[in-house]
C-alpha cells in the first residue's frame, strides 16, 4: 500500500474530473439541440401567460391548436427575461405538449454557458496540475538531498 504513487493518482483525478466537466459541457449543448429538434419535428404555435418565475424553473400555462389548454410541469425552455403575468407566443412539441420554449429562441442560447463553463473547467483543471506537480516535486526534491 505504500508503493502508491501519490502524484500519479491525484493527476489521474484532475483529469477525470476535468473529462467529466467536459462531458457537462457537451450535455449543456446537445440536451437543448434535442429538445429543439423534438419541437420542431411536430411543432404548434400558441399564446402563454407565464404563471410564476422560479430560481429554477419557469411555469407557464398555454391553450394548444385544439383548444385545450396545457401547463408544463418542467416548465418553459428559454424563459430568461419573462416576468409573472407576461403573455408570449410558444412554440412546442404537438407529439409532447410537455415541450414548450419561447418563440424564436433555440439550443444556440446555450453556447455561452456552456463555453464559460469550459473556460473555468479548464482553467481549475490547470492550475490542480501545476500545483499537484509542483507540490510533489518540491517533496521530490526535498527526498534527494
Amino acid at each position: 500500500m505504500s508503493d502508491i504513487n501519490w502524484r500519479r493518482r491525484l493527476l489521474q483525478l484532475v483529469i477525470a474530473l476535468y473529462a467529466c466537466a467536459m462531458l457537462g459541457v457537451v450535455a449543456m449543448i446537445a440536451g437543448p439541440a434535442l429538445n429543439d429538434a423534438r419541437i420542431m419535428d411536430s411543432p404548434g404555435r400558441g399564446m402563454a401567460t407565464v404563471t410564476e418565475v422560479g430560481a429554477l424553473r419557469t411555469s407557464v400555462e398555454y391553450q394548444d391548436e385544439q383548444g385545450r389548454y396545457h401547463s408544463p410541469r418542467y416548465g418553459l425552455l428559454y424563459p430568461s427575461g419573462l416576468g409573472e403575468g407576461q403573455r408570449v407566443w410558444v412554440t412546442y412539441s404537438t407529439a409532447d405538449p410537455e415541450l414548450v420554449k419561447v418563440e424564436g429562441r433555440g439550443w444556440t442560447l446555450a453556447i455561452i454557458p456552456a463555453l464559460s463553463v469550459a473556460v473555468v473547467s479548464t482553467l481549475v483543471a490547470v492550475a490542480a496540475f501545476y500545483g499537484v506537480n509542483a507540490a510533489f516535486g518540491r517533496r521530490e526534491a526535498k527526498m534527494r538531498l
